[in-house]
């Protein structure tokens, strides 16, 4: 399948599966700081889908002025895939 923009194709194959930071300067981006995401995969919008391993998935433009990349041994120890806040819903009781 053709997707019609080879910039969208160059991206994911740039970002996905990378580890990750972001550039904690930017305003809109400093809530994430010092954590390390991995990119699930990089949407239509340009936007990489990261996973920082809290039970959530974040869309942050896939660029070098937002993200930087990470090794995986830089992130050995800092990004823990079976980390998820999500929570079995207990039965109710009473």
């Amino acid at each position: 399948m053709d997707s019609g923009d080879p910039n969208y194709e160059h991206e994911r194959r740039e970002w996905v599966d990378q580890y990750v930071q972001v550039n904690a300067n930017r305003p809109e981006l400093k809530r994430f700081a010092g954590l390390v995401g991995r990119v699930v995969t990089v949407n239509r919008n340009h936007k990489a889908i990261i996973d920082f391993a809290d039970g959530a998935w974040y869309d942050i433009t896939a660029s070098s002025e937002c993200l930087t990349k990470l090794s995986a041994e830089e992130a050995k120890g800092k990004y823990d895939a079976k980390v998820n806040s999500a929570q079995v819903i207990p039965e109710k009781k009473g």
